[in-house]
């Protein structure tokens, strides 16, 4: 083969090799051309193909691009695709938002029973915006005012939190049974043998409800996570039923993690994980101490509950165990989570007597246990706003703290005394070792806290000590420096005397007359 046949393919390969890149980046500028509303481009293709016959026709070339066109033309190639991908990221966050402003509509889809005026709402969103809140005591008769006079529905996980800030602020020292203070993140990575159990719970947690009606949507997801990460932190209770409607009110108000978060100060800092144990004893003592409430209140319908064999275990143990989210409208619920938040457990046995004192009449007129369970369980709950609203404003009139108390006590010691008809006098002489012990061992905890208790005071008072030493101080120095600028203003006073007249002419007078010499 010549050399003259070799140069001419050569020429012709690298021809179609130029053909080819410079068509690629045509179709790449017509690509972008697309996108034109993100920055100026060229009206067409920067490039076009130099060869319109195709690779193998003969080459045709208009003008050769100099290194620094193409240069300037694949920068300008570059910051247009940059531009494009931030658009598309854009457009992701903005569709994220939307879904995220979506799911907001979804969870606080339910009507409220008591509307929050525009006032209240503006009193909230002060405190909600105060700097460094989280530090502050707030007065705690605006706090209860405002939850009396109603909680904007948008604002209320944010209120939970600030309520649950202020009794940490009210609490300084957190109660002994204090979970480990493990990440949720941490937790969601291990498994939980209560699986299950939460799984089955799921599809029956608010099935109606927009936000958790999609099997194994974002909602029942949400949910898994909050229940499986506090079974492994809480090994005791695990999972109880009842929790994930608890859970489940608190997802709808606020974030996942924040969520889990509220979850936890109930159960530990306010004490609702004493009902969820095992034994269930805590939850007998409640059915205990309502019964007795409604003795003491509402003797007739007391009496009338008695007399058909209907105690409080038949259909108030789901009112305690969910915070009535179970059986009552979602808004009536969320009212009752602001008490929970303010009140502590009280406000559930305030909630339970106010609702069946409002209905006695209503339930008075049933004369069997079906339909008077029936009535409770089912019509009660869907009486109406109007009757709600009453009842929850009945809950902040009442105080019922120390009858809880003596009833608790009265529960213990009839167990007690239940407990000691049944047994034989060893048996019983057993039972007295073992609580002797007990107090013995409960008296040496005592008094290992007194001892660290004197041992702090001790430590304020030297503390207090020294302040008011450098207190004394501080006001003996005072004393002095006042004395100093006293005797100070004194010499300048004496000073100014002097130089201020000569000849028994002041000396302002003579500077005049000397400037208009």
């Amino acid at each position: 083969m010549s050399t003259s046949n070799k140069k001419t393919k050569r020429k012709d390969r690298k021809g179609a090799a130029i053909w080819k890149a410079r068509s690629s980046l045509g179709l790449f500028y017509r690509g972008i051309r697309d996108y034109s509303e993100l920055g100026e481009l060229p009206p067409r293709s920067p490039l076009e193909p130099v060869c319109e016959d195709g690779p193998f026709g003969p080459v045709k070339e208009e003008r050769k691009r100099t290194p620094r066109e193409l240069r300037e033309l694949w920068k300008k190639a570059i910051i247009q695709q940059i531009l494009l991908l931030r658009m598309e990221k854009e457009n992701q966050k903005l569709q994220a938002s939307e879904n995220n402003l979506q799911n907001r509509r979804l969870k606080l889809d339910y009507e409220e029973i008591t509307p929050c005026l525009k006032e209240v709402t503006l009193i909230w969103e002060k405190m909600l915006s105060t700097p460094g809140r989280s530090k502050i005591k707030f007065d705690v008769e605006k706090i209860h005012s405002a939850v009396g006079q109603g909680v904007p529905r948008h604002h209320r996980g944010e209120i939970w939190k600030f309520l649950a800030e202020q009794y940490h602020l009210k609490h300084q020292f957190p109660s002994k049974q204090q979970p480990k203070d493990t990440p949720y993140k941490e937790l969601l990575k291990q498994l939980t043998s209560q699986q299950h159990a939460i799984l089955i719970d799921l599809g029956r947690t608010f099935p109606t409800h927009p936000y958790f009606s999609a099997q194994l949507g974002a909602g029942q997801l949400s949910l898994y996570n909050i229940l499986k990460a506090y079974s492994l932190l809480d090994q005791e209770v695990g999972y109880c039923q009842g929790l994930s409607f608890v859970a489940g009110v608190l997802l709808l108000h606020m974030s996942e993690e924040d969520a889990f978060k509220m979850l936890k100060f109930l159960m530990f800092d306010v004490g609702l994980r004493k009902q969820y144990r095992p034994d269930m004893t805590i939850l007998q003592i409640q059915m205990y101490q309502l019964s007795r409430l409604l003795h003491d209140y509402h003797r007739d319908l007391y009496n009338h509950l008695e007399e058909h064999e209907i105690g409080p275990s038949l259909y108030a143990a789901p009112w305690f165990l969910t915070m009535f989210a179970s059986q009552f409208p979602l808004g009536f619920v969320a009212r009752v989570f602001d008490m929970l938040f303010l009140q502590g457990s009280e406000a559930i046995f305030k909630v339970a007597l106010s609702l069946l004192g409002s209905h006695k009449p209503l339930i008075l007129q049933h004369e069997n246990l079906e339909t008077i369970v029936d009535f409770i369980k089912s019509t009660l709950p869907n009486l109406g706003l109007v009757q709600m609203e009453k009842t929850i404003s009945q809950v902040f009139e009442m105080d019922i703290a120390k009858q809880l108390q003596a009833y608790e006590v009265e529960y213990h010691v009839l167990q007690d005394e239940l407990i000691d008809s049944s047994l034989n006098d060893n048996q019983r002489l057993d039972k007295l070792e073992k609580a002797n012990s007990s107090l013995r061992k409960q008296n040496f905890d005592l008094l290992e806290e007194l001892q660290v208790a004197n041992g702090k005071i001790q430590n304020l008072e030297a503390t207090v000590e020294l302040l008011l030493t450098n207190e004394g101080k501080l006001k003996q120095s005072i004393v002095t420096l006042e004395q100093q600028r006293a005797a100070l203003l004194k010499t300048v006073e004496e000073m100014q005397r002097k130089i201020g007249y000569t000849d028994g002419e002041p000396l302002l007078t003579r500077q005049g007359h000397m400037v208009a010499d």
